[in-house]
């Protein structure tokens, strides 16, 4: 959905060392990309295997305070950029002290009402230096991130959908009607449809081992970045292994009663030609198995699958349980 309130409470990610690998100082340059919660739940746990770790972030948000920051300065969507941000903080003082800082939202009766302080610092670093790159790097040193955030794209997105509703399909626009019209999501594109990515995120991923797709708005937050043309290129083109870790729910509003294999599916229809090498699924959602290997070797990939979700049985990865996991991944395909 947006960056709206419904991402007020963020996971808390107290626990574990920050860019010290699990074993024996194997760093692997690691591009993560989406936006929101499921980004934020894959860099808790990447950050803890990897220091070398940067995220590739969504630019098509037109809820909550990013839309209004967007409609009124024309500006990138701030609010997954700043989420992935507070993700990167580390654990000591200073770290949860500012995650906290910019994830904060005013209530008021006014205008602020609703507004993150840390969307409005990063807009205020882009008016400043007229670069968001720059910005978000300024950001990063602040927090004392353990990365690097970058947008997809230089320019603001709005995501087109084709959903489907008793046997009849509308097409709607914006990231926020995409999540909240009835029916099922069949496909998306952008507008404007060639946009230009960022050189710096193009580069992250061709310089990158891994590269990992999702956790996240199957529609929204993950596909958006293979719409792309100089993004998509790079992801094909990289020498990097490509890891999908899937959802432990379905999205309502996007993927509502998708099996994992479904997301396989549609993944494969709007990348045709993209091979994946690793896919990642926890054991306790997967109700065939058969079928989710069989969708992911279509891909090329192996199937994985292990306990990565949150003991408190909510639809949230642990972020010590998918980081063990990961790094066992990761060493195995070096």
């Amino acid at each position: 959905m947006g960056d709206a309130d419904a991402r007020e409470q963020e996971p808390e990610v107290r626990d574990g060392g920050v860019g010290a690998p699990w074993h024996g100082g194997f760093r692997p340059p690691v591009v993560a990309l989406g936006g929101g919660h499921g980004l934020y739940a894959s860099l808790s746990a990447l950050r803890m295997v990897t220091d070398r770790l940067t995220a590739v972030v969504t630019v098509a948000d037109d809820g909550g305070s990013s839309g209004r920051l967007r409609r009124e300065l024309g500006v990138l969507p701030p609010g997954d950029l700043r989420m992935a941000l507070a993700a990167l903080c580390g654990d000591d003082e200073w770290g949860s002290t500012w995650s906290e800082v910019v994830q904060h939202r005013f209530r008021s009766e006014g205008d602020l009402h609703g507004h993150a302080v840390g969307n409005l610092l990063i807009v205020a670093l882009w008016e400043l230096l007229g670069d968001p790159v720059a910005g978000l790097d300024w950001v990063g040193r602040l927090l004392g991130a353990h990365g690097r955030v970058l947008p997809m794209a230089s320019v603001p997105l709005d995501i087109v959908a084709e959903v489907e509703l008793d046997g009849v399909t509308s097409t709607v626009r914006g990231q926020v009607a995409c999540a909240l019209t009835p029916g099922r999501v069949q496909a998306i594109s952008l507008v404007p449809e060639d946009p230009p990515a960022r050189p710096e995120a193009v580069a992250a991923v061709l310089e990158a081992d891994w590269v990992v797709f999702g956790p996240g708005s199957w529609f929204t937050s993950v596909l958006p970045h293979l719409k792309v043309p100089e993004l998509a290129r790079a992801l094909h083109a990289t020498r990097a292994k490509r890891l999908v870790t899937l959802n432990l729910a379905p999205q309502p509003g996007e993927t509502d009663d998708f099996s994992p294999q479904q997301h396989l599916e549609v993944l494969r229809q709007h990348a045709p030609g993209l091979s994946i090498d690793v896919v990642l699924a926890d054991t306790g959602v997967v109700d065939d198995p058969d079928a989710l290997e069989k969708a992911a070797a279509a891909l090329g990939a192996r199937l994985v699958m292990a306990d990565v979700a949150a003991a408190d049985g909510s639809a949230r990865h642990d972020p010590r349980r998918l980081a063990s996991v990961l790094d066992e991944i990761f060493l195995q395909k070096r």
